[in-house]
């Protein structure tokens, strides 16, 4: 599978490591000692995924990640430390992190949670290809016919691109949500956890579980609980607090209809 990995870390020793595992795996990877270096290739270089320390001297990881996200907030960012703390993992979700791993790092860990992110970068990038020309079609198609006033409805595109749950709509191919005319662009990561409680609703959706599907991550009842806590207050400042329950003890449901 073909990437472009950058490596952030201050230990010489773990880059250069991580950066031969990756390489042999097949990826193309550049190593930056530290924060400030790695958001200097950043902006001249294309990256398809970043991972990163937590703890370095200088620039924190934590304040990295937030420039990251602020300027690419597509890129996906991995971080790791040899320190675990739930805060600081809530913390680094929250801000846009897209996993956060435990030293030390296996080898095949690290390789298939490569593999899964590109794959994943790939398949919506492709996905925003084949939008991107029926938008354009749509738009010859309206020019060509008298009396079109609007485009095309966007339901009739595919019934794979989105998911209706009474007012929600959600667009799969352009990661965003509908609600009623107003388009809403969500983080990434909330709209994964909203995707999931829809696809289950009006199920009661256990926090496991809605971790394990937004996030492919396995956590305990009481990290999942945090985890998922801050995705919920903010997709409940886009769409309310009535259409999101919370079923004390056990999770969270969807009750759109």
């Amino acid at each position: 599978m073909n990437g472009h990995i950058l490596i952030i870390d201050d230990e010489a020793a773990l880059r250069q490591t991580l950066a031969r595992i990756l390489q042999r795996a097949g990826f193309a990877v550049t190593s930056a000692e530290d924060g400030k270096q790695g958001l200097s290739f950043i902006q001249t270089t294309n990256f398809d995924l970043v991972f990163m320390d937590l703890r370095m001297p200088g620039m924190a990881g934590m304040e990295v990640l937030k420039i990251i996200h602020a300027n690419q907030p597509n890129l996906p960012v991995v971080l790791f430390t040899a320190q675990p703390d739930l805060t600081s993992a809530v913390e680094a979700l929250r801000n846009g992190a897209t996993d956060y791993l435990l030293k030390p790092l296996k080898p095949q860990d690290i390789i298939e949670r490569a593999q899964s992110i590109l794959a994943a970068q790939q398949k919506e990038k492709r996905k925003r290809e084949i939008l991107q020309q029926i938008e354009a079609l749509q738009e010859e198609l309206k020019s060509l016919t008298s009396g079109q006033t609007g485009p095309l409805q966007a339901a009739s595109v595919g019934t794979d691109r989105f998911l209706k749950r009474g007012d929600l709509v959600l667009d799969m191919h352009k990661r965003r949500l509908i609600l009623g005319e107003q388009s809403i662009n969500l983080p990434p990561t909330s709209f994964d956890y909203l995707l999931v409680l829809a696809r289950h609703s009006p199920d009661v959706v256990e926090y496991r579980t809605l971790v394990a599907e937004a996030q492919g991550y396995q956590a305990d009842v009481r990290e999942a609980q945090e985890l998922t806590k801050w995705h919920i207050h903010q997709l409940r400042q886009a769409i309310g607090e009535d259409i999101l329950i919370n079923v004390r003890g056990a999770g969270y449901r969807l009750v759109a209809d």
